[in-house]
């Protein structure tokens, strides 16, 4: 079921006009939630997100944080779901062929729930190889990728190369070559039983799973912090795994043909993921 600028229906009946510009220039923004067992995850915490995101792109929002909450519940029970995925979205809305926003009187809001699976099963036991990508990741002073747009080429390219090498993630560094994150989780690593993450101002998206997985480690006596980490912390990093909406935690055990540790998921990430397991239980 889909929720279209107030009304819920079938996905056959979900339309959009070829006019808006979030199609025609990726002019909107969105967030990927997850459904546990009935409960939308950290429903608050994305909301809130959204709503910062749209300050910054100064994209007015047709709904308050408390209509949009409930939008997103009354979706979540028409479509019947006790686990699944929403991706909600707001556009800039219908306008002229041109980029100016002025053009657009009223955004759209649009939210989809339905089922992810971006990594198969095994994976999440075994780990998966990875590389760093050619492109780099758009700068901070350009557009903050802590702004989750519509607008994700940089990150498709990244991927496409990913895909080409036979791998099912890039990792992405910034113009100092420094790690940011990758085409769609952010990544941490261990070392000497540390667990180390870019700092959002590095141009890492502000994960809602990053923030968790933090929380988690804190509260659990591991020792966490945010730093730069460069190439060559990750080829000698003791163990590393990314972390998303969709990807849930995931090990991550070669990158650029480099293996990690000993070539297997390590007892921090092992430790984490069972943590971060009750938490959405």
């Amino acid at each position: 079921m889909i929720y279209i600028d107030g009304r819920i229906v079938p996905k056959e009946e979900a339309f959009v006009s070829v006019y808006d510009h979030g199609l025609l220039y990726g002019d909107g923004i969105f967030e990927g939630i997850r459904i546990y067992s009935g409960t939308v995850f950290r429903l608050k915490e994305h909301i809130d997100r959204l709503y910062e995101g749209a300050r910054v792109v100064m994209l007015q929002i047709p709904l308050s944080p408390e209509e949009m909450e409930k939008a997103v519940l009354d979706t979540v029970a028409a479509s019947g779901k006790e686990n699944g995925y929403i991706r909600l979205v707001v556009t800039r809305g219908k306008g002229d062929l041109g980029i100016s926003p002025a053009t657009c009187p009223k955004p759209s809001v649009i939210i989809i729930v339905d089922d992810i699976q971006l990594y198969p099963k095994e994976y999440y036991e075994k780990g998966i190889r990875v590389i760093t990508a050619a492109i780099r990741r758009n700068t901070v002073d350009s557009l903050d990728p802590r702004v989750k747009s519509l607008n994700y080429l940089n990150n498709i390219l990244a991927k496409m190369q990913a895909q080409q090498a036979g791998c099912l993630e890039a990792v992405m560094l910034d113009r100092h070559g420094y790690v940011t994150e990758c085409t769609g989780d952010n990544i941490f690593i261990v070392k000497q039983g540390c667990l180390i993450t870019p700092p959002v101002t590095r141009g890492a998206l502000d994960g809602i799973t990053r923030r968790t997985v933090i929380e988690l480690a804190e509260t659990g006596g591991i020792p966490v912090r945010e730093g730069d980490i460069a190439l060559f912390d990750l080829y000698t990093a003791d163990e590393c795994f990314l972390t998303g909406t969709g990807a849930e935690m995931i090990p991550v055990t070669e990158i650029d043909g480099r293996t990690v540790g000993d070539g297997r998921p390590g007892p921090v990430t092992f430790r984490l993921r069972e943590m971060f397991r009750k938490e959405i239980a």
